[in-house]
């Protein structure tokens, strides 16, 4: 039996230049799609929590759903996704007066999800970083409050594992905030969500982050990028993955050339602190420049099944 597998992640929306748009019109177009990712080794899906609803009137419910992706060989929805990258007068993630709605939300969210096998709760654990600051020590305590609640709650009622994951534009995302922020997390309840590219434009390296917290990673997003954010595009509004000023495509598939994340160093340190579980293969806005997502995701799983896997078990690579 496989020690890993890999999962498609954030299957339900795409992301373009124009902004986020839905991806699937019709049972149909989702019929193709599952098959797709099925077709190069994906086993798992995850998705955005906020599309939970969505999903369920377009089968008549969630089961069927399910039913549905394990009829094309896709065993489980893995995860569900939350963020709130913008602040807002009524959903203030560091307002201490504001926690009960966030708790609540999610709460809503895990429980629609329930007897679906659902394994994580990811989030991020911020809004973006300008409307954070300032990021000092007050407010990552109030931070680290808010989620040792919500992961008690999203593993004690739910039995899905909490885990952080920080966007490079993430009102937590340097090495210093990230230490501050998971000594104040009870790791029993809040874990740690790597992804790898998201880490490497924060100047953050995901191999030393991972060998520093294995113990309480419980997934990850594999993806490259070329570019390391030296100018503080990180602050950038709307959306710094789309408004930066020094590059228009910020990620890549795994293999990329030129790519920065050393993911043959990551597989081995995975080996090393025999990590079992799921990896999740994500393309965060892979049709700008011309590209497509079925191109990006069947490099993404060649390099992951030949040279990624042999490294990971042991074997020679192809």
């Amino acid at each position: 039996m496989s020690k890993i597998k890999w999962q498609y992640a954030d299957h339900w929306r795409t992301d373009s230049p124009k902004g986020p748009v839905n991806q699937f019109a019709s049972r149909v177009e989702m019929d193709r799609f599952i098959k797709q990712i099925a077709a190069v080794g994906l086993r798992g899906v995850g998705m955005f929590a906020w599309n939970l609803g969505a999903v369920s009137a377009m089968f008549g419910g969630l089961p069927t759903y399910k039913a549905f992706l394990e009829e094309r060989g896709i065993e489980k929805i893995v995860d569900l996704f939350w963020c709130q990258p913008q602040a807002s007068p009524g959903m203030t993630i560091h307002n201490p007066e504001h926690a009960g709605r966030v708790i609540g939300m999610l709460d809503h969210f895990a429980g629609l999800a329930g007897g679906l096998g659902v394994e994580n709760l990811i989030v991020m654990p911020a809004h973006c970083y300008s409307d954070t600051q300032p990021v000092n020590a007050d407010r990552i305590k109030v931070l680290a409050d808010l989620w040792n609640a919500v992961g008690r709650m999203s593993l004690e009622k739910h039995g899905m594992k909490l885990g952080c994951h920080h966007e490079f534009w993430c009102g937590i995302r340097s090495q210093e905030e990230i230490d501050q922020f998971y000594a104040l997390t009870d790791p029993a309840y809040v874990n740690l969500y790597i992804d790898t590219a998201q880490h490497v434009i924060a100047g953050v390296d995901p191999v030393a982050l991972y060998r520093q917290y294995a113990h309480r990673v419980n997934g990850f997003h594999f993806k490259d990028t070329r570019h390391i954010d030296t100018v503080e595009d990180y602050r950038s509004q709307p959306d710094p993955e789309l408004c930066a000023s020094t590059t228009p495509r910020w990620f890549w598939e795994m293999g990329t050339p030129g790519g920065l994340v050393d993911f043959p160093a990551l597989m081995q340190a995975l080996q090393e602190n025999n990590y079992e579980g799921w990896i999740g293969v994500e393309h965060d806005k892979a049709d700008i420049g011309g590209g497509n997502y079925p191109e990006s995701t069947a490099l993404a799983m060649w390099y992951a099944q030949n040279v990624l896997e042999p490294i990971y078990y042991g074997k020679a690579a192809a």
